[in-house]
């Protein structure tokens, strides 16, 4: 049998532990994405280093397995909406912390409506009330791609499935 596979950091911490700009702008994230702790914002930009860090080697490419490569990229984050249909390495290149962050379980619960502010949403999540497709998911950062975000809503066995929930946001009426 053998040992499990070590399990590895998936994020790496910042090199200096007192920059100021760097804690503002961690500052801002967490407010407005609502994460439990600076490690969640590390981990996204771990993914985000891995798009840019996978785009930067692929531009210099030239091979045949390069280009295949490269599509294979580029489909992936429109999967995800972070470029376009019409995509270059170099757009790429530009992602910024808030697309990625913006994509996730979490904000996209706001987004919808499911939820009245951010904490409102992650504990909905790590409570088990959201599903996805038919998949209850119990992360808060779980990417969620284009096709997935119309399939998310209230698990049936949730108490928030029905309309009268007290603490389900109100949908406001239409004006007349």
């Amino acid at each position: 049998m053998g040992d499990p596979k070590k399990i590895r950091k998936k994020h790496s911490p910042p090199s200096h532990p007192w920059q100021r700009a760097r804690i503002d702008a961690e500052k801002i994230i967490v407010k407005e994405f609502g994460v439990k702790n600076k490690k969640e914002i590390w981990k996204m930009e771990a993914t985000l280093r891995s798009f840019t860090g996978q785009a930067k080697k692929l531009i210099t490419a030239a091979t045949k397995q390069a280009l295949l490569e490269k599509q294979n990229l580029i489909k992936r984050l429109q999967k995800y909406g972070f470029v376009g249909a019409e995509a270059t390495i170099d757009q790429i290149l530009g992602l910024t912390l808030k697309d990625v962050m913006s994509r996730r379980l979490q904000t996209i619960v706001l987004k919808k409506g499911l939820a009245a502010t951010v904490k409102q949403a992650r504990q909905m999540i790590t409570h088990k009330h959201v599903i996805v497709g038919d998949k209850k998911i119990s992360s808060p950062s779980y990417l969620v791609s284009l096709e997935e975000e119309a399939t998310v809503a209230f698990a049936t066995s949730s108490g928030f499935f029905k309309e009268d929930h007290p603490e389900r946001v109100k949908k406001s009426q239409p004006k007349k």
